[in-house]
């Protein structure tokens, strides 16, 4: 009688254990796929906003922005597309690698998307940082210099360089490695042979952080510059204050990309380095840290939509007049300056182009009022 009880308990217990894990892959295979459907409706819907204004800034030289950003754009939708579908698959399979990937090909591929679509965006991210750190601080150069076949040229180059270091496992027959959630693949952490093993993983890391060092230094240096061009258009009366108005809307725009990208990216950058120089196995609170750390880092490619979306000119002056009438007494009186101020700063614009760098050029912005 004990005997057949305590089969009975072990029965029980096989089955608990068996809902249970099947519920848990549910809910991983739910999260997934509402993950990568909310990422790219956000993609598409920042893409059609940016689409919609490099068609009114086409000459202008916001237009280089624009087409950085359209391509951030469209790398971070298909980055959600891939990896969330692979994902997907893998979940479905029961994350059963030996039989559905014998060859480890599905592994490498997963690895290579894992790799190119997180280091490009960064690197994305820099080029566009220094893109407007030019426009900014030498805009007769940006104007003359950066064209629309240049920026397609480079953005060509930039895809090149984050497939370059994606493949480089491959190249160096050091193939992707299913990590310890068996859910992704990734750059062999743990169990090392030899320093290629160690190299590869410490140079995807250090180029992204580098890529986020050269953001953080162009986005200081354009903030700077704006805010220097803004206190000397406060002592000259607010002339030309419209030629800084959209520089500081791609400014503020880059500042978030920035932060989404350290707060996100950052962590698992770090980690990657610290587990690849480390000489004993991966232990519980490394795979813990490193799963928590991956599942930030999936967060970048739905956030960088928002901010195109969010951070608009016609969005913060929305904000902006919601926060004066709750926190002024009058907010009639403040609008009604504001509108003013802004119509004499329009129509005292001179037609003339300061050549000495303090004032944007007028190619850059035009204004949405025609006068007469």
């Amino acid at each position: 009688m004990p005997y057949k009880e305590l089969a009975n308990n072990k029965c029980q217990m096989s089955k608990d254990l068996c809902n249970g894990s099947c519920t848990k892959r549910e809910m991983s295979v739910t999260s997934t796929v509402i993950s990568m459907t909310v990422g790219i409706i956000s993609n598409i819907l920042a893409l059609f906003i940016l689409i919609k204004a490099y068609r009114r800034f086409r000459f202008k030289s916001k237009a280089a922005f624009l087409l950085f950003a359209s391509g951030l754009v469209v790398t971070d939708f298909f980055g959600h597309l891939i990896n969330g579908s692979l994902a997907v698959y893998v979940y479905a399979s029961q994350k059963d690698w030996e039989r559905f990937d014998p060859h480890k090909s599905l592994c490498d591929f997963f690895g290579v998307c894992m790799a190119f679509f997180g280091l490009t965006p960064l690197l994305l991210g820099s080029l566009m940082a220094v893109e407007r750190c030019i426009g900014v601080t030498n805009p007769l150069f940006h104007t003359t210099a950066l064209g629309s076949h240049h920026v397609k040229r480079l953005l060509g180059m930039t895809w090149l360089l984050g497939l370059l270091v994606a493949l480089l496992p491959i190249l160096f027959q050091r193939p992707y490695q299913v990590q310890r959630s068996r859910s992704w693949c990734f750059f062999r952490l743990q169990g090392l042979h030899d320093w290629v093993d160690v190299l590869l993983p410490v140079l995807f890391s250090v180029v992204g952080l580098l890529a986020l060092l050269v953001s953080l230094i162009c986005n200081t240096v354009s903030g700077l510059t704006l805010l220097r061009c803004r206190v000397q258009l406060d002592r000259d009366d607010h002339r030309h204050s419209r030629n800084t108005s959209h520089h500081s809307e791609m400014v503020c725009q880059l500042l978030a990309i920035m932060l989404v990208s350290c707060v996100c990216w950052g962590p698992i950058l770090i980690t990657s380095i610290i587990l690849s120089l480390q000489h004993h196995g991966e232990d519980q609170t490394s795979y813990t840290q490193m799963l928590l750390v991956v599942r930030l880092a999936t967060w970048n490619q739905i956030l960088d939509p928002w901010v195109y979306i969010l951070l608009r000119k016609a969005v913060l002056k929305r904000l902006f007049h919601v926060a004066l009438r709750l926190c002024s007494p009058h907010p009639k009186q403040i609008f009604r300056w504001q509108e003013s101020a802004l119509g004499s700063s329009v129509i005292s614009r001179p037609d003339f182009i300061r050549l000495d760098g303090r004032f944007l050029p007028d190619t850059a912005i035009q204004s949405d009022h025609h006068l007469p």
